[in-house]
């Protein structure tokens, strides 16, 4: 038997596929380790000590679920996260649809002023947002000279300011979304629904409304899952009596040392968080892949 007759093996299929894969997944391997270690194993080890602090056992969700202030805290942390989100929808809407639908130069102009808000110190513009606000700020006192009210107004430390720092703060990962979603959308689509006779109105709320409803929901999932974890703009614009999640936690961590219950307010919060993804997953992901 010469050389050229010995059979030479090839791989499987399936191996030759798993090789592939592998090494599709070898750029990402330092991501991958880089998070597992700065996020994955500091986040297990304070999970585990709501478990295992004072003692083992779940008596730190016990306490957190027992607790009326907790649950206050908690209850204060979804109304703003809520409100924000839909302020935002609200807001960032016609912004998204102005960027998409004006001339070059104003929707580069707008555009660049957003992305540059964004780049823009989040301590410098909440510690903004607070002069604005007091009770001297120009939003008072603009508002007194013209005679719409006597005295000023409490927009500061309380929900109120919470809720309009944050939603200016949020407004950019709304609108990006929407932007990228509506620029998608084909303006023949429209054209066509005027023909069939459809009124603006109709075409806004059978036609825009649906063909961008991924674009609101990935939006409103980010700005809504971002707010739940807020900390710098609520404890500086918000006051003691309304505390948010994660003033809570810090508080508990750096004050009082309770690390176990800090743990249990933290996994609280992840489960609803991952809950959420994974009802905004069902509804529009999943739906966008087999669509």
């Amino acid at each position: 038997m010469t050389v050229t007759d010995v059979p030479i093996a090839t791989p499987s299929p399936v191996l030759a596929a798993a090789r592939r894969r592998g090494r599709g997944l070898a750029p990402v391997l330092p991501a991958l380790a880089l998070i597992v270690v700065v996020f994955v194993i500091p986040v297990l080890a304070l999970l585990l000590r709501s478990v295992l602090e004072p003692e083992p056992g779940l008596q730190n969700y016990a306490a957190f679920f027992a607790s009326t202030t907790y649950l206050k805290v908690l209850g204060n942390t979804f109304l703003v996260a809520g409100t924000v989100t839909v302020a935002t929808v609200l807001l960032g809407f016609p912004v998204a649809w102005f960027l998409a639908i004006a001339p070059s130069f104003w929707s580069r102009l707008l555009f660049a002023i957003v992305i540059l808000s964004m780049w823009t110190n989040l301590l410098a513009r909440t510690y903004a947002w607070m002069v604005l606000l007091q009770r001297t700020g120009i939003i008072n006192r603009t508002l007194m000279e013209i005679g719409l009210i006597s005295e000023p107004l409490p927009l500061i430390n309380n929900l109120v300011g919470v809720t309009i720092g944050m939603t200016y703060i949020m407004l950019p990962f709304m609108i990006l979304p929407l932007h990228a979603t509506i620029r998608s959308i084909d303006p023949a689509i429209f054209q066509a629904a005027s023909l069939c006779g459809a009124s603006r109105f109709q075409a806004f709320t059978r036609v825009m409304l649906p063909l961008t409803a991924s674009g609101i929901a990935a939006g409103a999932l980010m700005v809504f899952v971002m707010s739940l974890g807020y900390f710098i703009t609520p404890a500086l614009l918000g006051g003691t009596s309304n505390m948010m999640l994660a003033e809570l936690i810090a508080q508990l961590v750096q004050s009082l040392l309770d690390w176990g219950l800090a743990g249990a307010a933290a996994l609280v919060l992840l489960v609803i968080t991952l809950a959420i993804y994974m009802v905004q997953l069902r509804f529009f992901g999943f739906g966008q892949a087999r669509g």
